[in-house]
C-alpha cells in the first residue's frame, strides 16, 4: 500500500518528531472514535456485539504484530506499567531471587522490579554507558539466583536496540524468564515471538502504534499463564463471563484472565483503526520507510557537525535518533524547538527526534534547520 496523503490530519505548521513519546492518531482512528461516540449518543449499546467484534479484531492485530499464535494469547491492559505489575506481582518470588535489567530504563520498567525489594528480590542493573556488548554484559550479571531478565527492546532515551534473539536464547538455555517491554519498537519494527523466545511482552499503544493512551498489549506465554497469581477479580475475566447467573466460577483459560472488568471500548476502537493502517502498509515496509528517514536524519546531523548520541550500527538502530549541539545546552535548545512548534523531547543528554514511516523528509529537514537557527542565536 502506498500511504495516502490524507492518512493524517497533522497541522502543517507543526513539525512532529516525537513518536517515541505520544504519536498522533491517523485520520481513521479519529473517525472510528467519532462513529463510536455517535452510536453511543443515538442508539446507546444497540451495537454492543459489533463493538466486541472490534475488540476481537484488535486482539488479532496485536497477535499478528508480535507473532502470537492466537488472539486468545493477547490481554488488553490499561498501560505498560499495569501490564508489568501483573507479571511482577503474579510470579512467586523467594528472598535472594534476582532480576537483571538496564540502569537507563524508563521508570516503568525499573520501578516495578525495584518495588519487589521488600520481598527480598534483588534488582541488578547494567550501566549501558561504556558497554560495547550489552547482551554479554547482561549475561555476566546473571548468577544461579537469576530468575528473570527484564529489558526494553529499544531504549527510550537514545534508541539502542537490544538483540532479543540472543537474550532469549541465553534465557532459555539457563532457565531464566525473559520479559520484554516493546513499547519503543512495536509498530515500527518487525517482532517475532518465535525467534525472541520471550515469555512476557508488554507495550502501550500510544507511541509507534499510533493509538491512544489507555490501551496496552500484555502477552504471557500460554504455558506460564497459570503460574501468575491473580490479584484483580471481576466478571470479565471469568471462563463463562456471559453467564451472569452462574454461581461457580474460574478464571478464563486464555489471556482474558488478566482483564478483571469492562474493556476500554473507546480506546479499543481507536487503536484497532490505527493498527489497520500499519497492517495495510505492512510492518516490513513500515520499518524500511522508517530506516530511510532515520538515515536521512543522521546524514543531516553529520553534515551539520552535530553530535550523534544514538547508535550508528544498523543492527542497533531504531526509530529514535538523539543528538546534541556542541556549545548549546540541550535544555535551551529543547525550549526553542518547542516554541517553534518542533515537537521533540529532551532525553539521554540531548535532543530526541523520532519520526515515523510516513514522516515527510521535509519535516525532518525543517527540524534540523530550526536546530541550527537556535544554535546560531
Amino acid at each position: 500500500m502506498s500511504l495516502a496523503p490524507d492518512a493524517f490530519d497533522l497541522d502543517p505548521a507543526l513539525c512532529h518528531l516525537n513518536h517515541a513519546a505520544v504519536g498522533p492518531w491517523p485520520r481513521r482512528a479519529s473517525e472510528a472514535v467519532a462513529r463510536f461516540a455517535r452510536e453511543n449518543s443515538r442508539v446507546g449499546s444497540l451495537h454492543y456485539p459489533q463493538w466486541l467484534a472490534t475488540e476481537h479484531r484488535l486482539r488479532e492485530r496485536l497477535a499478528g504484530l508480535v507473532g502470537a499464535e492466537s488472539a486468545a494469547d493477547i490481554a488488553l491492559a490499561k498501560n505498560t506499567s499495569e501490564a508489568l505489575s501483573i507479571i511482577a506481582y503474579g510470579l512467586t518470588w523467594q528472598p535472594g531471587d534476582e532480576i537483571v535489567g538496564v540502569a537507563q530504563e524508563f521508570p516503568s520498567n525499573r520501578v516495578v522490579w525495584e518495588s519487589l525489594a521488600p520481598r527480598g528480590v534483588v534488582w541488578k542493573a547494567l550501566d549501558l554507558d561504556g558497554s560495547a556488548d550489552p547482551e554479554a554484559d547482561l549475561f555476566a550479571l546473571c548468577t544461579p539466583r537469576t530468575r528473570m531478565i527484564a529489558v526494553s527492546w529499544v531504549q527510550y532515551a537514545r534508541g539502542l536496540r537490544l538483540d532479543l534473539e540472543r537474550i532469549g536464547s541465553f534465557c532459555r538455555s539457563n532457565g531464566i524468564l525473559f520479559c520484554v517491554d516493546a513499547i519503543q519498537g512495536l509498530g515500527a519494527l518487525p517482532f517475532d515471538l518465535a525467534r525472541t523466545e520471550a515469555d512476557f511482552v508488554v507495550a502501550d499503544g500510544h507511541k509507534w502504534m499510533l493509538g491512544p493512551e489507555g490501551v496496552a498489549l500484555l502477552y504471557v506465554r500460554p504455558t506460564l499463564r497459570n503460574r501468575l497469581a491473580l490479584h484483580q477479580f471481576g466478571w470479565h475475566m471469568l471462563e463463562h463471563s456471559g453467564d451472569f447467573d452462574r454461581r461457580d466460577w474460574q478464571p478464563a483459560e486464555d489471556a482474558r484472565r488478566f482483564e478483571c472488568g469492562s474493556p476500554n471500548l473507546l480506546g479499543i476502537h481507536a487503536l484497532e483503526a490505527s493498527l489497520s493502517l500499519i497492517d495495510e502498509v505492512g510492518i516490513e515496509q513500515v520499518w524500511r520507510e522508517l530506516q530511510s528517514r532515520t538515515d536521512h536524519l543522521i546524514d543531516g546531523i553529520d553534515r551539520h557537525g552535530l553530535e550523534l548520541l544514538s547508535p550508528r550500527a544498523p543492527e542497533r538502530r531504531s526509530g529514535i535518533v538523539t543528538f546534541r549541539v556542541p556549545g548549546t545546552p540541550s535544555a535551551e535548545l529543547y525550549a526553542g524547538l518547542m516554541q517553534r512548534r518542533v515537537l521533540c523531547a529532551r532525553r539521554g543528554g540531548g535532543i530526541r527526534f523520532s519520526p515515523h514511516f510516513y514522516t515527510p523528509v521535509e519535516v525532518i529537514d525543517r527540524g534540523l534547520d530550526e536546530v541550527l537557527a537556535i544554535a546560531a542565536g
